[in-house]
């Protein structure tokens, strides 16, 4: 120990500097002992006053060591069995502007390095059994590691994950632990790769591999991917007897500023020094690549059974020398505390392995990704990936790998890199060198030979023609500009609130409208979909909304800041509008393949008013046409935090969005196109073939049959005069409303019977849906409404109110008179969100359906509809799915779809009324035979909305605390079975989703459920939703509200919502 620390005695450590106040922090945050410990005594090196650096004068050269090539042990395959292959993927990569972890960064194609690390392992699996393999991951890097190996390589994920332990950030002047209020995750970091000792001994993963009999561990960082498991190497290691054995190379003049291999003057003892253990005034003998000769790769191999003689000796751990970095608490405010990060390195330990050896081995086990020249390399063509997956040198190159240097401030982070090559990867396969100042733009038609450098002293970025370029030098400084093309950044700050829910983001129209609200949300978005994987230079980005105020205006911004990211092709819906449906159906739906979209902006805030006044709204989808999943919608949120510029291309032309066809713009080789689409066309295409439009148009046709089609001034306006007057020839007296405004024409464009009160009327009902005196007046024998987005939809018939709990059961009994369902053996499965009735479920059980109540929100429903394509589990498609709050779909697309809702129940009748001399069987005909089948589930819905947020969370929280109190309690004339807060275990993805209602569950069946609305623009909205399952064929036609009376009476009870929110007045009654 003393040795390790500068021969400072540990019992003269500084009185003023206590490890207790760390202790408690570590021991608070979990901290295995072990690491508490290997942290103590690196601290103790920091109080003692040790500065961790190793003088000249203690060391001299490291002995010859021997070659990989003169290697005589035979290889042994039966090693491997008592070998286990250790990543370490702690790392984020955050020095390349990277905030996941690093290993999911791609490196050639569409791999990323754990990618092509798993596929190692896979193949040796192949050809010689099993072949253990394990990753150690940090706080940092775990989730997103393992739900990507989860989905692409479940049969590697057992047993695979051991955590690298976290240490505190210390105060720079105190020693003690940093504070950060902001954020108290940065008030931690990782102790560094040394803490690989400590974690295999606090998680006990030492002591479980030596049991299965493991005795031999290779050890490498995850973006090496040279350092594959190597039967020689391993070979050799056992023959030797070695308790520790490192790789090294010869170092070169690109390595003199790295850590190098040295024998200790006082007892000869291999030890390694890093470039923080050097003083400046050792600096020139450090960088003596003559005397000096070899470096760490980081790939040891360690003898388990003697590292654990080793961690018993020093009382649980490794003492490793001590590695200091001066840092700030937040690394991005450099105005934030100072701090000191105390980090060891694993290679370190050879000094603490009596008998430890090194050997020196190819470069090609050394092929790391540190900086951004290093990743152009590795993903162009001078390499190559072998058979097992292993990258390697292109035989083209003639054994030699180019040199590659990019300029340091416009290539430092991957975005940036990735911005210069959005025209494709140059070839590198026969250059030799390539230099380049400045910021230049490349493409896959740029071919480099020999020594070739590239100079732009200009501010603006230069785009190099496609052409050869042969050991030549190139000043574009004076080359022609983007022009429209040009990308501006634009410098702002973190605004408050910008937190996406499953809708998107929602806020007051005037609060998007202030600067750079709208630009931070577009680029935080831009930001998380690249560094998730997303390629947007390549395929198609898609834009449109339901035509609300400021849609206009925000396509055009989000159009030039598409550009500015790298986006070459981008869809505009005409006019600006596309319903929220028809976005899904696009992405999945519109080609060719090679203009395929990647994922698109839908601008609405769905079914809240509009106008300058009122709600706007924004929310991304992804390639499965589904809404942003919640990894996504976090990263957006985080990166909304942080933001501190975003890149807006201002010159660019304002897009005609009025008329359907091409913009192309083209300058200095660089090509853009933006393409307004019909709004229409392609969902319209896709419910043709999901529906019997014939038999549509016989029960249209009937005499004795009439239709009204409100679509309350929202998009759905156009979508239903395209089905409705040009494919069917009714006429446009049928389509109320469906001009789209962007005020909604001042109404509230939420179809249900409080809000589509035009259409109610004409449908002969009230607001609480009883029938009404019609004076003689002809009353339609369909109707149906859409919500401002197009994606929600209520039916109604003569004078009858069907609920959307009872439309979902119903389209869901009668889904084998729909094509879609009916020409794929019918339906699978069927899934309702927690709140709405179990009137589906009778169907379920009585047609053997698989059966899923979910959380309120479509990205459940989308989960199951992508279980076997994106998850690789169970097929439960053909699945119908829907909610309570008139929502309802299919797995044609992955949105609720009102349009296709109407169409359902029009395909539902006309199979009902194939025979036209027959009396017309109706949309009441329809549902109370259901009902006499299934009995009814009588439900309301009470909505409280624009109470005061705090007062409505307290009321929640009130309930949840006495739900152990409030079990088995007799309310009136009923009994709580279960008092609980419902909980959803996604049988998909393995997520859990927490605190999503409340549930009063009655003993004969009964429901009452509480919760908070995540969709309003302002305040908050009560829901509470009242059901009560009836058998007996007597009682099924009666009043819902008198039904219901007595259990609406206990709800409002239970809740006390006239204490909390001071009303028990619903302003919505369902």
């Amino acid at each position: 120990l003393n040795k390790l620390f500068e021969h400072t005695p540990l019992n003269k450590l500084n009185s003023n500097m206590s490890f207790d106040p760390i202790r408690a922090k570590m021991t608070a945050g979990g901290c295995s002992e072990s690491a508490i410990s290997a942290f103590e005594a690196t601290f103790s090196a920091l109080s003692s006053g040790a500065t961790g650096q190793i003088p000249e004068s203690t060391i001299g050269p490291s002995p010859e060591l021997l070659h990989y090539d003169d290697i005589t042990a035979a290889p042994d395959v039966s090693l491997l069995s008592k070998t286990v292959v250790l990543k370490l993927n702690g790392g984020l990569g955050t020095g390349m502007g990277l905030d996941k972890a690093k290993s999911l960064l791609k490196v050639k194609g569409e791999d990323t390095f754990l990618d092509l690390a798993a596929k190692q392992i896979m193949d040796m699996k192949t050809k010689y059994g099993d072949v253990k393999f394990m990753l150690m991951n940090s706080f940092s890097t775990s989730k997103d590691t393992m739900d990507y190996l989860e989905k692409r390589y479940p049969s590697l994920v057992d047993g695979l994950e051991m955590m690298q332990n976290k240490v505190p950030k210390l105060d720079a002047s105190t020693f003690e632990p940093a504070t950060c209020p902001t954020n108290p995750d940065n008030e931690w970091c990782p102790p560094g790769h040394g803490d690989l000792y400590a974690a295999l001994v606090g998680s006990g993963a030492l002591d479980s591999l030596l049991a299965k009999g493991i005795k031999y561990m290779s050890v490498s960082n995850s973006d090496n991917l040279g350092a594959t498991m190597d039967l020689s190497l391993l070979s050799h290691f056992a023959a030797t007897d070695a308790p520790f054995m490192m790789e090294c190379c010869v170092r070169t003049e690109n390595d003199k500023k790295g850590g190098h291999l040295a024998s200790r003057n006082s007892d000869s003892q291999l030890i390694l020094r890093e470039s923080a253990m050097c003083a400046e005034e050792d600096e020139k003998e450090f960088q003596n690549i003559q005397k000096y000769r070899y470096f760490n790769t980081n790939n040891l191999w360690i003898r388990l059974d003697k590292l654990k003689e080793i961690v018993s000796k020093f009382g649980g751990f490794i003492p490793l020398p001590m590695i200091k970095n001066k840092k700030t608490v937040d690394p991005k405010d450099d105005s934030s505390q100072k701090v000191i990060q105390l980090e060891t390195a694993m290679g370190a330990a050879i000094e603490v392995f009596r008998g430890a050896t090194a050997i020196v081995v190819p470069r090609t086990r050394f092929a790391p990704v540190k900086k951004c020249d290093d990743l152009l390399l590795l993903r162009s063509d001078a390499y190559i990936i072998t058979e097992d997956f292993r990258p390697v040198l292109n035989p083209e190159c003639g054994g030699t790998a180019p040199i590659i240097s990019l300029d340091k401030k416009k290539y430092k982070l991957v975005g940036q890199l990735e911005a210069c090559l959005r025209g494709g990867l140059p070839s590198l396969v026969k250059c030799s060198r390539l230099t380049i100042t400045g910021e230049v733009w490349m493409t896959r038609k740029c071919v480099f030979e020999g020594d070739v450098s590239f100079n732009n002293s200009s501010d603006e970025p230069k785009l190099l023609p496609g052409r050869p370029y042969a050991d030549t030098k190139v000043d574009l400084t004076a080359a022609p500009g983007l022009g429209p093309l040009k990308p501006s950044i634009v410098k702002t700050s973190p605004k408050e609130g910008q937190k996406p829910g499953t809708s998107g983001l929602r806020k007051k129209t005037k609060v998007f409208m202030e600067k750079d609200y709208l630009e931070n949300f577009v680029q935080s978005t831009f930001n998380s979909i690249v560094a998730a994987g997303t390629d947007i230079s390549t395929g198609t980005l898609l834009i449109g909304g339901d035509g609300r105020y400021f849609n206009p205006e925000a396509i055009q911004t989000i159009v030039k800041m598409a550009i500015a990211n790298g986006v070459g092709r981008v869809w505009i819906g005409e006019n600006g509008l596309l319903s929220t449906p028809a976005v899904s159906a696009i992405i999945r739906e519109q080609g060719p393949t090679w203009k395929k979209a990647f994922g698109a902006f839908i601008l609405t805030a769905s079914h809240n008013p509009g106008g300058p006044d009122e709600d706007f709204g924004i929310k991304y989808n992804c390639e499965n046409g589904g809404p942003a999943q919640e990894f996504l919608t976090n990263a957006m949120f985080d990166n909304t935090k942080t933001i501190t510029q975003y890149a807006i291309c201002k010159n660019f032309p304002t897009i005609d969005l009025s008329k359907v066809g091409a913009t192309r713009v083209e300058k200095a080789g660089l090509e853009v196109n933006v393409e307004v689409v019909s709004t229409a066309a392609t969902h319209l295409a896709l419910l043709e073939s999901i529906f019997d439009f014939p038999a549509i148009q016989n029960l249209l046709d009937r005499p004795d049959f009439s239709m009204v089609y409100d679509s309350m001034h929202g998009v759905n306006g156009p979508y239903a005069r395209e089905v409705f007057c040009k494919r069917f020839g009714l006429s446009e007296e049928t389509m109320m409303n469906s001009i789209p405004k962007d005020d909604f024409n001042g109404g509230h464009a939420d179809p249900n019977l409080t809000y589509a009160k035009e259409l109610v009327a004409v449908c002969g009902l009230n607001k609480q849906g009883l029938k009404i005196d019609m004076a003689g007046k002809k009353v339609p024998d369909f109707g149906a409404a859409a919500d401002g987005d197009g994606d929600r939809n209520m039916i109604l018939g003569n004078q009858f109110f069907v609920t959307p709990s009872d439309s979902l059961a119903i389209i869901a009994a009668n889904a084998n008179k729909i094509p879609f369902f009916s020409a794929q053996g019918g339906l699978k499965s069927v899934a309702r969100s927690m709140p709405t009735s179990g009137a589906v479920d009778l169907v379920a059980k009585d047609l053997n359906l698989s059966l899923f109540e979910t959380p309120t929100g479509w990205k459940f429903f989308g989960n199951l509809m992508d279980s076997k394509d994106l998850f690789g589990g169970k097929d439960y498609t053909p699945l119908i799915c829907g909610e309570e709050s008139f929502g309802t779909g299919s797995n044609h697309i992955r949105e609720k779809d009102g349009i296709w809702a109407v169409l359902a129940w029009l395909n539902i009748l006309a199979a009902h009324n194939a025979k036209p001399n027959k009396p017309l069987v109706s949309v009441e005909d329809i549902v109370k035979a259901h009902w006499k089948k299934y009995g009814r589930n009588y439900y309301v819905r009470y909505d409280f909305e624009g109470v005061d947020k705090v007062a409505a969370t307290a009321m929640m929280a009130k309930m949840g605390e006495m739900r152990e109190a409030n079990t088995g309690k007799a309310v009136g004339a009923f009994t709580i079975a279960t008092a609980d807060i419902f909980e959803y275990n996604d049988p998909v993805d393995g997520s859990v989703s927490k605190n999503q209602g409340v549930r009063f569950l009655m003993a004969d069946g009964s429901r009452v459920i509480f919760r908070l609305s995540g969709t309003a623009g302002s305040g908050a909205t009560v829901r509470m939703y009242i059901e009560k399952y009836e058998a007996d064929k007597e009682k099924l036609h009666m009043n819902v509200l008198d039904a219901v009376g007595d259990l609406i009476a206990v709800g409002l009870s239970l809740c006390d919502i006239k204490t909390f929110c001071g009303t028990e007045t619903p302003t919505v009654i369902t």
